[in-house]
C-alpha cells in the first residue's frame, strides 16, 4: 500500500463517519399525509434561511458527501493508473 491509499482510506473512514452524524442530526419535518396531499405552511425564506441549524447542517452534509465521492474517485483513478 502506499502513502497515498492509506491517507485516502483515512479520509473515506472520516467522511464517511461525519455524514452519518451529519444524517443523525439531522431534523426531520414529517407532517404526515395533510402535507403532502396540501402543502406545508413552512417557508424556507420565512424562517432566516441559511442562518438556522437546520441549514448549517444540510450545507455540512452536502460539503462532506463531495469530498467523500471525489476523494473515492481519485483513489479509483490513481489505483487504476497506479496499478
Amino acid at each position: 500500500m502506499t502513502a497515498v491509499n492509506i491517507i485516502s482510506g483515512i479520509v473515506l473512514v472520516i467522511a464517511s463517519v461525519a455524514i452519518v452524524l451529519a444524517v443523525l442530526f439531522t431534523d426531520t419535518h414529517n407532517s404526515g399525509l395533510s402535507s403532502a396531499i396540501g402543502g406545508s405552511q413552512d417557508s424556507f425564506f420565512g424562517r432566516n434561511g441559511g442562518n438556522t441549524r437546520e441549514a448549517k447542517i444540510n450545507r455540512a452534509t452536502t460539503i462532506i458527501t463531495i469530498v467523500f465521492f471525489v476523494v473515492a474517485v481519485i483513489v479509483n483513478v490513481v489505483t487504476a493508473y497506479l496499478g
